[in-house]
């Protein structure tokens, strides 16, 4: 049976052999971040080619001191190395939740657009007074179902008006392992195709698609139950006839996905304005988004 991941660190455990990888291991603020970088295209790992760094936020959920205030700059970090190029503080940046805000684990990307400060309309109307700011729109387009609309539609008209020059998409991924839900954070150059860790691909969202320089940023809330009771029975030696009942898809996530995702998606948008806001602090943040 094929394994449903969206972490390409995942896919590389799979085919550790796999050539044109290049993989280095780091600290952020305190937290592993570790890089894979996929060379060329087509690959082991069926991933597109860029840079794909996995940050552990195990400390966040032990509650350790500063844990939250050191994994937002831990993400800012992640992210200035991805687009180096974003010095620019006149550039408009879109950030785009994705995922549907009525599903607890569908909800990290709406969740974290009420932790991103919009600033764009403030600076348009008063650029003497925010003039330390960066230009920044936040979208959050629900979904088909709701909406009648592919995301891709809507981010591509909103890009065409506001002509931003950086796209960050944040969204709920697919994991393998259940140790990995919630405790770590994805950030790619790649962009990213929502919905396709559970096997709902829509429109991509890429520089090729957009025109537009995407980071995605994912947190994985949920394993496919066919992809985890296969990997049990794997590792026991024992056949399972109740795997055919998994034909139909199900998903497994955390009792407390309520409470993680509501954390998951602060430290990200608070990471994200750190990253577009290098003159804020953790305290400035709050203030502006109390």
């Amino acid at each position: 049976m094929a394994i449903r991941t969206d972490l390409a660190l995942e896919l590389l455990e799979q085919h550790a052999s796999a050539e044109d990888v290049i993989q280095k291991e780091t600290l952020l603020e305190g937290f592993p971040l570790r890089q894979v970088t996929i060379q060329n295209e087509p690959n082991a790992l069926g991933k597109p080619p860029g840079r794909y760094d996995t940050l552990s936020i195990d400390g966040l959920l032990r509650r350790e001191a500063d844990a939250f205030p050191r994994a937002c700059h831990a993400v800012a970090q992640a992210l200035s190395q991805l687009a180096p190029d974003m010095k620019d503080t006149h550039s408009t940046a879109l950030v785009i939740g994705l995922g549907n805000r009525a599903v607890t684990p569908d909800a990290i990307g709406p969740l974290c657009c009420q932790n991103v400060l919009a600033t764009r309309h403030l600076i348009e109307r008063s650029p003497a007074q925010f003039r330390a700011f960066r230009p920044v729109a936040v979208l959050a387009p629900g979904v088909l179902g709701m909406t009648g609309v592919e995301t891709g539609e809507i981010v591509l008209g909103v890009i065409q008006r506001i002509r931003p020059g950086l796209v960050i998409a944040v969204d709920a991924l697919a994991a393998r392992r259940l140790s990995r839900l919630m405790r770590t954070i994805q950030l790619t150059d790649t962009g990213i195709v929502p919905g396709s860790g559970v096997g709902n691909a829509r429109a991509a969202l890429t520089k090729k698609e957009l025109g537009v320089p995407v980071l995605a940023v994912g947190v994985p809330t949920v394993v496919d139950g066919a992809t985890l009771a296969h990997d049990i029975a794997e590792q026991s030696g024992a056949s399972c006839e109740a795997l055919e009942d998994l034909r139909t898809p199900v998903l497994v996530t955390t009792r407390d996905v309520d409470q993680q995702v509501a954390d998951a998606a602060r430290v990200i948008g608070y990471g994200i304005n750190l990253f577009l806001h290098p003159t804020l602090d953790i305290a400035d943040i709050d203030l502006f988004l109390s």
